[in-house]
């Protein structure tokens, strides 16, 4: 007889949900290949799923609540299960990010998590040699929901010049990524700036921070540290940090001609030309 794992639901929500794939599966007198079968894809994922082994994505869930019937019910759980991936110290931010009606964010080094492609986030989150590298993009790219809400936050993102010119993933990732920025021109709810280099010296050089507004919560300022992050609601803390975007936004160029110098940028620096691919992480 197979040797069947024993899944405890209360243990995380990667675990709730594969119990609940198991019940629902079994209720419906489903093996996991043939569950793999209607949802297009391997009874050996449907198996690693329900122990754990995998991550489920958003659309394997809504895949399975439209086999089974299920009234939306793992396309619920899956938000849970992803930022349950993210790391500890990552979630609280994760959640204000969520419910946050306005973002700023000053960015000097990477393009910003809610602007990134599977393929740059699969690049930047390998460097820091994950157990799940999978699941941790997954989560990623569930924070992606965000801008695509009914009612959205006004998100606004000054990325220093040096993000355009850093090859993450190797030339191919960086022309895709920069395509992506481009996409955003004109949006209603997202506003990309770009920091020149010509600025100089300029009004945030100690790093990248973010600010988020709410309807009923004081403002936060988020930070990062090699190892963790920061959040603070300190008043004070947040007047500096508003003084600095304000310098910032001013010492930046205009959304049209940040647009225009992420097109250059792309075409001059990533273009489709015949050129080695590779890259190298320190």
């Amino acid at each position: 007889m197979a040797n069947i794992q024993t899944l405890d639901p209360t243990a995380s929500p990667l675990d709730y949900y594969g119990w609940e794939l198991r019940r629902q599966r079994e209720a419906h007198g489903l093996s996991q290949g043939q569950l793999g079968d209607i949802i297009f894809c391997t009874g050996s994922l449907v198996g690693q799923i329900e122990t754990t082994k995998k991550v489920p994505t958003r659309d394997f869930s809504e895949r399975v609540d439209a086999a089974l019937g299920t009234d939306g019910v793992f396309s619920r759980l899956v938000g849970l299960v992803l930022r349950s991936q993210l790391p500890t110290w990552f979630q609280p931010y994760a959640e204000m990010e969520a419910k946050a009606t306005y973002i700023s964010t000053y960015q000097a080094q990477l393009v910003y998590g809610l602007l990134q492609t599977e393929e740059y986030a699969q690049a930047v989150l390998a460097t820091g040699m994950p157990d799940d590298l999978d699941g941790l993009v997954a989560a990623r790219m569930e924070r992606q929901r965000i801008p695509g809400r009914e009612q959205p936050p006004l998100a606004w993102a000054i990325l220093d010049e040096a993000v355009l010119h850093r090859p993450i993933g190797g030339h191919e990732v960086m022309r895709g990524q920069l395509a992506r920025l481009l996409e955003f021109t004109g949006h209603r709810w997202v506003r990309i700036q770009v920091l020149p280099f010509e600025a100089g010296e300029h009004a945030s050089l100690v790093g990248s921070f973010t600010a988020m507004r709410f309807d009923d919560d004081p403002d936060v300022l988020y930070t990062e540290d090699l190892i963790s992050g920061h959040m603070s609601a300190n008043p004070e803390t947040i007047r500096e940090a508003a003084r600095r975007y304000a310098h910032l936004q001013a010492s930046a160029l205009s959304v049209e001609a940040s647009a225009a110098l992420i097109t250059r940028v792309m075409e001059e620096r990533y273009d489709n030309r015949s050129r080695p691919d590779e890259y190298s992480v320190a």
